[in-house]
């Protein structure tokens, strides 16, 4: 039996400890669904917290996922940096700060799991929509976290998933609330994006 771990903030967590198997509401579900169906056999590990920076996720990388001796990682992570980093006042020049530190813990966060895993690592670009509008002003924000997130997966031979731009293709095709409830996470439809773009990576 192969193992997979899926580290992350909410939108990775999806309610999981309210979800008697521990998998939760959302992608991480769906894609244990997929993998049954195709025959294979896996255990699941879900391991978004609510609320999770990078930071936080370096924090607890021994514990929730080296130590589990995974198979195959994958990180989804970035919205709530971004979120501190324009929700406290900060000057651009501290913005350019905090974007440097989030870069270094990134790489601190795989070198961690480099470390004690041989095991395939998938990161995930974070994403966020401008439904509300408010959300609008954060996509320059997010866009850059997403290139440094894309350079650090080529510098580490790691895969990149791209979701900003599908998520966006799908809302242009059946409005915005059918993807997103608020502008950061994910409705099923959302989620069962991230499970089938997941899936296909994996097999």
């Amino acid at each position: 039996m192969k193992t997979l771990v899926c580290l992350g903030d909410s939108i990775t967590d999806a309610d999981r400890i309210f979800s008697s198997d521990g998998l939760g509401h959302g992608y991480v579900r769906l894609l244990a669904e997929k993998l049954t169906a195709a025959g294979e056999t896996w255990q699941i590990i879900n391991r978004g917290v609510d609320g999770f920076t990078v930071s936080r996720l370096l924090e607890n990388v021994q514990h929730d996922c080296c130590r589990k001796n995974p198979d195959i990682i994958t990180i989804l992570i970035g919205i709530n940096d971004i979120g501190l980093m324009l929700n406290t006042g900060r000057t651009p020049l501290q913005q350019e700060a905090a974007f440097q530190k989030f870069q270094s813990t990134y790489c601190q966060l795989l070198d961690n799991i480099r470390s004690q895993s041989t095991a395939p690592i998938y990161l995930m670009e974070p994403f966020i929509f401008p439904w509300p509008q408010q959300y609008a002003a954060w996509i320059p924000y997010v866009e850059h976290m997403s290139q440094i997130i894309e350079n650090i997966g080529r510098e580490y031979q790691t895969a990149y998933l791209h979701l900003q731009a599908d998520l966006n293709q799908l809302a242009a095709k059946n409005g915005y609330s059918s993807i997103t409830p608020d502008g950061i996470h994910l409705t099923t439809e959302g989620h069962r994006y991230l499970a089938e773009k997941l899936f296909n990576q994996i097999k």
